[in-house]
């Protein structure tokens, strides 16, 4: 095949066996993980020059984790391909592997004929589209070189495309969990009776070898005997089961008590209340009370006489559902109120304006305080009338402040964003990182390193609820984070299943 001079030149280090494959990188591949080129063991990585060109107009997002990323992989390129040589000849990498950078010559000639770029015209016509014009890049290598092509992508629509040209194309898996069957939220483990009432008594039993092999470290497990007798259980190591050291309730300041009410429950709160554990995971769908009782907890440890932690820090990915509104005026506080508006509504439920009334006579108690306060009213405005705008905290000097805003003002609860924490080091803090599925494994670990000693972490969310096109089930950084970190000392993992919010909740959730 005749070819134009020069079109071999950017891949002469190309390696061919049998073996090896050329992957061509797509630019949200190295957006999303910057050191992506030395994960491809000796193979042969191929990047378009377009990709060049996209990263350059991304590198001046300054405060974005896209605009890092960018100018990361400019810096890990400067250092492979330090010259123009290498540049077109492409360099072998400590791996194994060679990296190239693409230059494809039928695109800058266009009376240029190949059968491959000919099929690409009649499928996809309009090569002024970067998408367009990378996956012809990689129909050049492919018709050009003996080994296999793939491009890697994590646009699911530029896979689409270029299978349709007869290019293989496949996500980037290298930060993918392991596929698996939807696990349930907690083993059960058969015991004697004899045993568990020996385990209630000591409050801890040493299981067979065989049950203790399946289980990882801090696992919660249900202890079952053949009289349908249960009690939950939290796998200490050295093949023992210990019990939850669980309170009569947990409460905020001020608040109202909180209990747990189901099994699921109550090994997320054993987890959130045990200060040897200094990250949790926890996967549950809507309504099963990852948001209300890991703010209970946080509030509880924060009392005077439970001064574990100094205070609450909250945030949560600012990615919308639907079509977004723009942006929002106003401070920092008031910008992220509408994406932490679940936990102003967990802390109105906590800590509210009103305390609880018994039910048997809370209807006659309002009943009599209407009518006083209609007769009141009455009264008054005949005396000396007031103006209809005129509102009262009590003393009629501005308005009504929760009580839970009082937190917020102190400091006790605050308001993180996460676009600013990088370089931050949080000491003896509470965080609760919410909808953490929505993060990619790069922004989980990210947060997490700015987790100080005498610090906890919470990390909530829902994998089967993602709205970031570049994550999904088995990429996300919450799930990504629980799989890298099982086993440890220092965490543990709940998934919550049943629903708690209300029952229409529960059957929405199910559903639809």
């Amino acid at each position: 095949m005749e070819t134009h001079r020069g079109a071999k030149a950017p891949l002469s280090r190309l390696k061919v066996s049998a073996k090896v494959k050329t992957f061509v990188l797509d630019t949200n591949v190295l957006l999303h993980d910057p050191q992506c080129v030395f994960k491809f063991e000796d193979n042969n990585l191929a990047i378009p020059v377009e990709v060049l060109e996209e990263l350059d107009a991304i590198k001046a997002e300054q405060s974005t984790e896209r605009g890092r990323n960018a100018r990361r992989v400019h810096r890990i390129l400067q250092e492979l391909l330090p010259d123009t040589r290498s540049m077109h000849e492409g360099v072998e990498l400590e791996n194994g592997g060679t990296l190239s950078i693409i230059i494809n010559p039928y695109l800058a000639d266009p009376s240029a004929r190949s059968p491959a770029l000919d099929r690409l015209r009649a499928v996809l016509p309009d090569l002024s589209k970067k998408d367009n014009r990378i996956i012809a890049a990689a129909l050049f290598v492919q018709e050009s070189y003996p080994p296999p092509t793939i491009l890697v992508t994590k646009d699911v629509n530029v896979q689409l495309k270029a299978r349709a040209v007869g290019l293989e194309s496949e996500d980037y898996l290298n930060d993918k969990v392991p596929a698996a069957d939807d696990e349930s939220s907690y083993r059960e483990i058969p015991v004697t009776i004899y045993e568990l009432q020996r385990f209630c008594s000591e409050g801890a039993f040493e299981l067979g070898k065989e049950a203790a092999k399946a289980l990882y470290l801090n696992e919660y497990v249900l202890l079952r005997s053949d009289e349908g007798k249960t009690m939950p259980a939290r796998y200490s190591g050295d093949g023992s089961v210990r019990r939850l050291r669980l309170p009569d309730f947990v409460k905020a300041p001020g608040g109202i008590p909180i209990r747990a009410r189901n099994l699921e429950q109550q090994f997320f709160m054993d987890a959130l209340l045990d200060d040897g554990i200094a990250i949790v995971t926890c996967f549950g769908k809507a309504g099963t009370g990852k948001t209300l009782l890991s703010t209970a907890c946080a509030l509880h440890q924060t009392h005077e006489d439970q001064s574990r932690y100094d205070g609450v820090s909250i945030s949560r990915p600012v990615i919308a559902l639907g079509k977004d509104i723009g942006f929002l005026p106003g401070s920092l506080e008031e910008k992220m109120k509408p994406w932490l508006q679940p936990y102003h509504d967990a802390l109105e439920v906590l800590i509210p304006s009103k305390p609880p009334k018994d039910p048997q006579f809370a209807a006659k108690k309002v009943a009599k305080k209407k009518h006083k306060k209609h007769d009141a009213h009455f009264l008054s405005s005949m005396a000396s009338p007031q103006p209809a705008h005129a509102s009262s905290s009590g003393g009629g000097n501005g308005p009504v402040v929760k009580p839970y805003e009082r937190l917020l003002r102190s400091g006790m609860v605050e308001i993180e964003a996460l676009a600013f924490i990088r370089g931050r080091s949080i000491a003896r803090r509470f965080f609760i990182l919410d909808e953490a599925q929505q993060l990619t494994p790069h922004e989980v670990k990210t947060v997490i390193t700015r987790i100080s000693e005498g610090s906890k972490i919470v990390l909530i969310g829902d994998p089967a609820q993602i709205d970031n096109p570049y994550v999904d089930s088995r990429s996300n950084g919450l799930v990504y984070c629980h799989n890298r970190l099982k086993g440890q000392s220092i965490a543990a993992h709940v998934k919550l299943t049943k629903g708690e919010r209300s029952r229409l909740a529960e059957l929405a959730a199910d559903l639809l």
